[in-house]
């Protein structure tokens, strides 16, 4: 097939192109700067429509990835992205007549802070949604969803917290705060939380392209299926990275305090860059979150073919193997 993957510029969406290609797909990429993949590249703002009609043109399938994904910025900045984007992606699929959408969505999007604990996907819902992430997210599958019908099949994959070596967003996080140590437990860590290795998430993604005629117009969360608690997570994500294990506790009350205050300093000083604490991601570290993946797995005729100990041992291998960060040599003498 010929397949668009926009948002190629991001470890999900990269692994995702080459899982396509490798499958022997035509593939093309469409995000903001040149991603280095040896594909037909289309370069420029997903909210754009004529870029996006462009990249479209041709296509049997669209794997729609690119989004504005942090915890801080202007709510507008998430409308453009997210919301405007996945419209853009949407109209460009009809009027190029291409039959399959792969809206890359996420677990937040039907979060309201309480416990998930052996759920399915449930309904999005942008009125409980936390933060302006999760609710921009939660706008745009539904837009996606309700574009759904007999000339474009729409399919909703939610894929929950994905790492893998490379990873800038989760893994880049923890490791660089633990070296620094600042990486503490918050609450007990004894939440359990599902997490998705990055190629088992390409891989889903790959099925729910094929899957989607026959899977369209509902929402699934894909994931290892291995829950295990927030400080395990912790400590064989540092482990793997080479770096201190987190050596404190901090009361779930207590963070939750300090996510407020650091919010709110942040907004008022106008930072652009990542706070070390929210209230969202307070929720997330002390608040279960597993789902159950048997609909998805049926749906989709896919299971993750790397464990999470395989998983960790990968990053591990990829991390001994980086060059040595001259910044952090000690001086000799």
């Amino acid at each position: 097939m010929r397949v668009l993957v926009t948002g190629a510029s991001g470890m999900l969406g990269g692994s995702t192109a080459r899982a396509l290609a490798d499958r022997g797909d035509d593939v093309t990429v469409l995000q903001r700067r040149p991603s280095g993949l040896p594909f037909r590249e289309v370069l420029g703002d997903v909210a754009d429509p004529e870029v996006v009609r462009t990249a479209a043109h041709g296509q049997h399938a669209v794997v729609h990835l690119a989004a504005k994904v942090d915890v801080v910025g202007r709510w507008s900045e998430y409308l453009h992205a997210n919301v405007a984007g996945t419209r853009a992606v949407v109209a460009a699929c009809r009027d190029a007549g291409v039959p399959r959408l792969v809206q890359v969505s996420s677990p937040s999007v039907a979060h309201a802070g309480h416990a998930l604990v052996g759920v399915g996907a449930g309904p999005a819902d942008p009125g409980r949604a936390r933060g302006s992430y999760a609710r921009s997210k939660a706008v745009a599958e539904l837009d996606a969803l309700a574009a759904d019908g007999p000339d474009l099949a729409v399919l909703a994959v939610r894929p929950h917290l994905v790492w893998g070596p490379g990873d800038t967003q989760l893994v880049a996080r923890i490791v660089a705060r633990a070296r620094a140590g600042r990486l503490p437990v918050l609450g007990s860590g004894a939440a359990l939380i599902d997490t998705t290795y990055v190629d088992n998430a390409a891989a889903a993604l790959v099925a729910a392209v094929d899957a989607c005629h026959s899977a369209h117009g509902r929402a699934l969360v894909v994931s290892n299926g291995e829950p295990r608690t927030v400080r395990e997570v912790l400590g064989r994500l540092c482990t793997a990275a080479g770096v201190p294990l987190p050596g404190r506790h901090v009361p779930t009350l207590a963070a939750h305090v300090a996510g407020g205050a650091v919010e709110a300093l942040w907004a008022a000083s106008r930072r652009t860059d990542t706070p070390p604490l929210t209230r969202f991601l307070v929720e997330q570290l002390t608040t279960a979150h597993w789902f159950d993946q048997r609909e998805t797995r049926a749906a989709l005729a896919w299971t993750p073919r790397v464990s999470l100990d395989e998983g960790y041992a990968r990053l591990a291998e990829w991390y001994a193997a980086q060059p040595p960060d001259p910044a952090r040599r000690r001086p000799r003498g």
